[in-house]
């Protein structure tokens, strides 16, 4: 399979293949739960994977100096990235921060971290599932 240049995408094409990287953890999470009910699951994952929560995580990971320098920057290409789709249900801010969340999950996925991707994805979970994930909108 032929990877796309991390390099060169710009902050929207890593922020959507981020969000599905992203959901696969957490799809792989709740189903290791013993979870099954379709309607369960999809509700459970709101809570890991919606635009708050995600501007959330990043605000922990802020607050708890989490990211590498290069990893700032690729949230913020994400982050700053100009979209053409407009936030459902939640403010401009907390979309884009939600953005920047997922173009740093594509960047580590393309570039080949895939320990780091892991590490971060259970650090994730374990702040949602501890109650740290409360955003203001």
């Amino acid at each position: 399979m032929e990877t796309a240049d991390y390099q060169q995408l710009n902050g929207i094409a890593l922020a959507y293949l981020g969000d599905a990287v992203y959901e696969v953890f957490i799809r792989q999470h709740l189903l290791s739960q013993g979870l099954s009910k379709p309607t369960k699951l999809q509700h459970l994952a709101t809570h890991y994977v919606s635009a708050k929560a995600q501007a959330a995580l990043i605000d922990l990971m802020k607050e708890d100096n989490l990211l590498s320098a290069t990893e700032w920057d690729y949230f913020k290409r994400g982050r700053n990235a100009n979209s053409h789709t407009h936030a459902k249900h939640t403010s401009v801010l907390t979309y884009r921060m939600s953005t920047g969340f997922e173009a740093l999950m594509g960047y580590l996925q393309l570039s080949g971290q895939q320990d780091r991707l892991q590490e971060l994805a259970e650090w994730c979970i374990q702040q949602v599932e501890a109650g740290r994930t409360k955003h203001e909108d």
